[in-house]
């Protein structure tokens, strides 16, 4: 095995453990918000990953402006993903979120077709229409759309985007992985403060005390080391190496890890149509591992400029 493929291999490991850590975050998050409002939640996570990962930032100094910029940018879209993600879970039912959510999958390849032109493989298709379709029978298929649903299918159509503006990003060799995590948990935390202050103060309250609320510091904990910091450092690592469509369906199981997290852990029955479209979801995510011939080559230009607008 080249070297080239044993780091895609490992990246590939990586993303399916992002997928198992996320998928456990809906029902970790819940909990954490009944004792804390999004805003706050969202500054203190984002705020304590960016501590731990301070000592990261040294290394922006050999790193071309725009691609800091660049950084900077899929940090603003870290924000809107992560405002509409968690609005959205506070407001709809776990089920619907993790279909929604899932449709990330689908919109990725088009959203990688359209910025950073290419076309995804006859096989990439085929994964995606069966991680849709997984996703739809975990989900029991249909559902009530609420105002909910309606954040986190915008936080999965900013989750496509910012896959592929990463990929953009990440071509600047000296932009380490963890160096853009940092950026991104900074500019997550500060953007989420300044809402909290300015627009929501009702948001921003004092936190719950050690004693009586160890299991809010224990999701907390969770949320910054599992779901934070190991899951975008994955990513990051990932994108650099591989596709965006490959990425997206590699952590398309996340919904199928979730409803299995909710069954073993939170007591939540799944029905025997669930359980099937978990094994797609699985199998679709495997699917995208195998190196599929293209029909077409390639454009020539595979390095579009990054503007400083990103």
């Amino acid at each position: 095995m080249s070297h080239q493929k044993r780091w895609l291999w490992i990246s590939d490991l990586m993303l399916l453990a992002v997928a198992m850590v996320w998928g456990t975050s809906y029902g970790v998050v819940k909990g954490a918000l009944a004792f804390y409002p999004v805003l706050g939640l969202l500054a203190l996570r984002f705020g304590l990953t960016f501590f731990l990962l301070l000592p990261a930032l040294r290394s922006l100094r050999y790193a071309k402006a725009s691609a800091i910029v660049g950084s900077l940018g899929t940090g603003g879209l870290l924000l809107g993903i992560f405002l509409s993600e968690t609005f959205g879970i506070s407001m709809t039912r776990a089920s619907n979120a993790a279909f929604l959510i899932s449709l990330c999958v689908v919109l990725t390849p088009i959203v990688e077709w359209g910025l950073l032109r290419r076309k995804p493989s006859s096989g990439e298709w085929l994964a995606v229409v069966l991680s849709l379709a997984g996703a739809s029978l975990v989900s029991g298929g249909v559902f009530i759309p609420t105002a909910g649903d309606a954040l986190i299918l915008l936080a999965a159509l900013l989750r496509a985007l910012m896959v592929c503006v990463t990929k953009r990003v990440m071509r600047d060799s000296a932009l380490a992985p963890l160096s853009v995590t940092a950026v991104q948990a900074g500019t997550v935390a500060l953007g989420s403060l300044v809402a909290a202050l300015v627009c929501a103060p009702q948001q921003w309250r004092p936190l719950p005390t050690l004693a009586g609320h160890g299991m809010f510091w224990v999701s907390i904990g969770y949320l910054v080391l599992a779901c934070t910091l190991f899951a975008f450092f994955a990513q990051n690592f990932a994108v650099k190496r591989s596709s965006p469509t490959r990425v997206a369906l590699l952590m398309g199981s996340e919904p199928a890890f979730g409803a299995l997290f909710a069954y073993t852990w939170l007591g939540e029955q799944l029905s025997i149509w669930g359980w099937l479209g978990g094994g797609l979801m699985v199998f679709a995510s495997v699917l995208a591992t195998v190196p599929w011939q293209r029909s077409v080559n390639p454009p020539v230009d595979m390095h579009p400029v990054v503007s400083n607008d990103a």
